[in-house]
């Protein structure tokens, strides 16, 4: 890990050059997207969970360039891009474990529904909607918590940057529901995937 950071430190300080941070976000977008669909499947559908990373991280990161929340330089967006990006792999791995083990646990409720009517994407629906919606709960919990039990990274690291504690609120407000909104449309879209037979482990 140690090694990583200092890794990226370097890319970042002396050797991306300007305008190639879309490059290096690419990058961190493919390093997130491998590991997570390991632990999900080993089958060839692994390449759909690249879909829901993606999906969850191009609005967000879209709307806070867009809104110049962020500035477009890549000493800004990098981090910005990799928290998202970190937080949309852990929702999609989460979600896509959970759903997957669910659907094999609960074979028979499963195709109960099935025998009730339903159809295949419904019923999966049925078992692995809710118990996928619990890859949310450790971001909950964390924005329920800032500022009383922990103090982010994105909050000290603008303090130490010599920001004030109010700029540094806001920047950490902006990651929070950031992460929330992307791991929200990870979960959901990873879900949507695995009910409609696209992800499987087999």
């Amino acid at each position: 890990a140690a090694g990583q950071r200092a890794a990226v430190s370097g890319v970042i300080t002396f050797l991306l050059p300007p305008g190639w941070w879309a490059v290096f976000v690419v990058i961190i977008l493919v390093a997130a997207t491998v590991p997570a669909s390991r632990r999900i499947t080993r089958t060839f559908t692994a390449f759909w969970l690249a879909v829901p990373i993606v999906c969850g991280v191009a609005p967000v990161l879209t709307l806070t360039l867009a809104t110049r929340l962020v500035p477009l330089s890549g000493i800004a967006v990098i981090p910005i891009a990799g928290i998202l990006i970190g937080n949309a792999m852990t929702a999609t791995t989460l979600a896509g474990r959970r759903a997957l083990d669910e659907l094999e646990a609960r074979r028979g409720e499963y195709e109960a529904a099935l025998a009730l009517g339903f159809m295949p994407r419904g019923a999966a629906l049925e078992v692995a909607r809710q118990p996928a919606a619990e890859a949310l709960i450790p971001s909950l919990d964390q924005t329920r918590t800032v500022g009383l039990v922990t103090l982010p990274g994105a909050y000290v690291g603008v303090l130490l940057g010599g920001a004030s504690p109010a700029d540094a609120g806001a920047a950490q407000l902006l990651v929070l529901i950031g992460v929330l909104a992307v791991q929200a449309i990870a979960v959901l879209i990873t879900v949507e995937l695995i009910a409609r037979g696209m992800v499987s482990r087999s």
